[in-house]
């Protein structure tokens, strides 16, 4: 049986209309192998599939969730894009393949983390892909990234900046060390 990739699922509905671009926030994670290598890679490859890059400062913080684990390396992204949400999340799934990432259960440890965060004003809630992503709101990891290249970008559902955001995130972020 021959092993699909991303790449092979992608659709006609992959890109927006003629002309529209979208402003969107990736957040990037990486707790195995060379960590800043996958980053680094991560961010070269978004280089070529947005415009307008801007990237944050790359943090350290422990894994959230249940399984015991290395720490990440975490860093956000904002770009333009004239790619529909689904189709960017094909893209953002092929990057992590490159790099080896694995799926043997939820929250595993990973090579590569790619998590679409915000796609402009949009809501999608699909089974594969919920856009604002839900739990970024409480990730310290994600929001001070965030709000340290945007601080004026918008949640849709909560109608909050990425300042205030951050702002409003109590300060409960484990720091590995």
């Amino acid at each position: 049986m021959m092993r699909r990739t991303p790449r092979d699922v992608i659709s006609s509905d992959s890109v927006l209309s003629p002309g529209r671009v979208v402003r969107v926030a990736i957040a990037l994670g990486s707790n195995i192998g060379d960590r800043r290598s996958h980053i680094d890679f991560a961010i070269k490859r978004l280089h070529s599939l947005l415009t307008e890059v801007v990237g944050s400062g790359v943090i350290e913080s422990e894994a959230v969730g249940g399984v015991r684990q290395p720490c990440f390396l975490n860093a956000v992204v904002v770009g333009l894009t004239g790619m529909e949400p689904g189709g960017l999340l094909r893209e953002l799934m092929l990057i992590e393949y490159e790099r080896g990432r694995e799926r043997p259960f939820a929250g595993a440890p990973r090579t590569l983390d790619l998590d679409l965060i915000l796609f402009g004003d949009r809501i999608v809630d699909e089974a594969d892909l919920q856009v604002p992503h839900p739990r970024f709101r409480e990730r310290h990891f994600v929001i001070g990234p965030l709000a340290e290249i945007a601080p004026n970008m918008r949640d849709p559902l909560s109608g909050l900046t990425a300042h205030q955001l951050r702002v409003e995130l109590k300060a409960t972020q484990r720091y590995c060390g």
